[in-house]
């Protein structure tokens, strides 16, 4: 049931939704995630936490930075199941598209210029 409970809990955030979707076929540094969802790093950190506790999500350090991608094979088969249920129910719908595009222009800028030094990493 504890597995349940933190993918429902993961899956009840909108913006912890955003992420995921834009998380699909890719994986993103942290300070583009809290440049698509517009919230405070801290904010961000928290969501990716919860992601995370509900095997929805991996993380890895390169330097400064984090790195999250979609949790793989390895992942319990009810967060993959969730995850193609979130695309299936979400993938195409308007809001997905309209961060897909966001995400573009975002993924055009240097991370440099998108991971100050101002503890967005």
């Amino acid at each position: 049931m504890r597995d349940f409970l933190d993918i429902s809990k993961a899956l009840s955030d909108p913006s912890r939704v955003r992420v995921l979707l834009a998380l699909k076929d890719r994986e993103l540094c942290a300070c583009q995630i809290i440049e698509l969802l517009g919230l405070a790093a801290s904010t961000v950190s928290k969501h990716m936490t919860i992601l995370r506790q509900a095997d929805l999500v991996e993380s890895r350090k390169e330097g400064r930075w984090a790195w999250y991608r979609r949790a793989g094979r390895d992942a319990p088969k009810e967060s993959r199941a969730a995850l193609r249920w979130l695309d299936r129910s979400l993938g195409t719908g308007r809001d997905a598209a309209k961060d897909a595009r966001r995400l573009e222009k975002i993924l055009n800028r240097p991370l440099e210029d998108l991971c100050r030094s101002d503890g967005r990493d």
